[in-house]
């Protein structure tokens, strides 16, 4: 068990551009999912600090509103560079935190959230800030204060993909970070605080969702609401938002399709669908959850995505051969084998993994690497989302039934085509009623527009897209 002295104890939030005591803050444990431990706190802050945030966040509008653009970018590219020179100690956080393999960490969790920052001056040149409609003017204004509240599963990008465009935009912001993974947001309040960046600008509150975020999300003086996280969340953040007609974005759960055409070439798609289904131990709201294969090739994906599922060794993420972190927490895991049970008690066939714990591994929060097949639409874990390491093999009979099993939940964030003609991995793609669709592998683009369709949300984050998610129009009529 960790000791006091190696605890990181954060007893301060910050608030107008000062670490302030939290008003009777209940400390929060924050707990490795690798061993177990106890490895530091956050203060459990009250509604009474929200509003402080949201004050401070108030009286920084109208000079940060009207700062120019460039020295909105400036501060903006320091922020970036703080967070490159602190790369490493943001990885070994994150990985200590959430579990994800300390190399991933360092490309995924810090690596792209930092290239998004760096990137956001030359996209702020890409927004059409004014343009002239006739005899009017067009103008983009800020919406005003943002409340944002992020998830656990990539902390630090989630929180920069709100930070970066508020910024952009001229919005000041109060962010609350996920209370299971939220030491990387201290790190960058103090990389943030060393940038300088105007006191009030941004504000970082900690604690649950049933307190601190509901109290932001219902917030008059908060002008929108950006959240990510579940989609049983994001209804109750609409409805408090909607008290105050406030807009809110928010990207939401997955349940994501990779349709395999009958052309396709099978030894390059399957391995590729199971490592985009287990990437951070499958806890990837657009992860690529369910692979539909043509029935008559069933027998060979199967035998593909078990040798290959099989290659996903769970492990301590600080060893470099680890490709399979823990489960976040002990109520994530019991969840997603709850999940797998369901799978065999509903018919689904157990390719390979299960729910039993991985062997060797007495503690952590570990989950072994588990393949269905068979799995049909209306089957529990071919409808929801079970954020684990569990890919649902499900044999279609053609081109118009497989889209039909695509768009059979009621999500629709991610997705992937695969097809040795690449005009027909498009055509089908079209079909799909999903916010992106990977065509053969296509990998992720940070600049293109991220968001859902149905119960995965609504509004884009990313790019010049995500800056002007958060821009009001205003005419001039001249």
């Amino acid at each position: 068990m960790a000791t006091a002295a190696e605890l990181q104890v954060k007893d301060k939030v910050f608030i107008g551009g000062r670490w302030v005591e939290p008003s009777a803050a209940e400390p929060i444990e924050v707990v490795n999912p690798t061993t177990e431990e106890t490895i530091g706190t956050i203060p459990g802050c009250s509604p009474e600090d929200a509003d402080r945030a949201v004050a401070a966040a108030g009286e920084a509008f109208e000079g940060w509103s009207q700062t120019p653009r460039e020295e909105r970018a400036r501060f903006i590219s320091a922020i970036a560079e703080g967070l490159n020179e602190r790369a490493d100690e943001l990885a070994a956080t994150i990985t200590q935190e959430l579990g994800m393999p300390l190399k991933l960490s360092r490309i995924v969790q810090v690596g792209l959230p930092a290239s998004q920052l760096a990137a956001t001056p030359q996209l702020m040149e890409e927004v059409a800030w004014e343009e002239e409609v006739g005899n009017s003017r067009v103008i983009r204004e800020p919406v005003g204060v943002l409340g944002a509240i992020t998830p656990w599963n990539y902390p630090l990008n989630q929180i920069v993909c709100k930070v970066a465009p508020a910024l952009a935009a001229g919005c000041p912001i109060v962010l609350k970070p996920s209370e299971v993974t939220p030491l990387n947001a201290f790190l960058l309040a103090e990389v943030i605080e060393a940038a300088e960046l105007p006191a009030g600008v941004f504000n970082l509150v900690t604690g649950t969702g049933p307190v601190v975020g509901e109290a932001i999300a219902g917030h008059p003086g908060v002008d929108m609401v950006s959240f990510t996280g579940s989609t049983r969340a994001g209804r109750r953040v609409s409805e408090l938002a909607a008290a105050t007609v406030k807009p809110v974005a928010m990207e939401l759960g997955g349940k994501s399709p990779n349709v395999i055409l009958d052309d396709a070439d099978l030894e390059q798609a399957v391995p590729d669908a199971v490592s985009k289904c287990f990437l951070n131990s499958g806890q990837t709201c657009s992860a690529l959850t369910r692979l539909l294969v043509p029935r008559q090739r069933l027998a060979e994906a199967e035998a593909l995505a078990k040798a290959a599922a099989e290659t996903f060794t769970p492990g301590d993420p600080f060893d470099p051969s680890t490709r399979l972190g823990p489960l976040v927490s002990d109520v994530q895991r019991e969840r997603v084998r709850g999940y797998i049970q369901k799978g065999i008690e509903e018919g689904a066939r157990l390719i390979t993994g299960g729910a039993e714990p991985p062997e060797g591994l007495d503690r952590g929060y570990f989950i072994r690497p588990t393949v269905f097949s068979e799995v049909e639409p209306e089957m529990t874990i071919g409808q929801e989302e079970i954020f684990g390491p569990v890919l649902a093999i499900q044999p279609y009979e053609g081109e118009d039934d497989a889209v039909r099993i695509a768009n059979s939940t009621p999500y629709g964030l991610s997705g992937g085509v695969w097809s040795a003609d690449k005009d027909r991995a498009i055509a089908v793609a079209r079909r799909i009623r999903t916010g992106q669709v990977e065509i053969n592998g296509g990998r992720f683009n940070p600049h293109a527009p991220f968001g859902g369709f149905g119960q995965s949300g609504h509004g884009r984050e990313n790019g010049r897209y995500g800056i002007e998610e958060l821009l009001q129009l205003k005419a001039l009529q001249l």
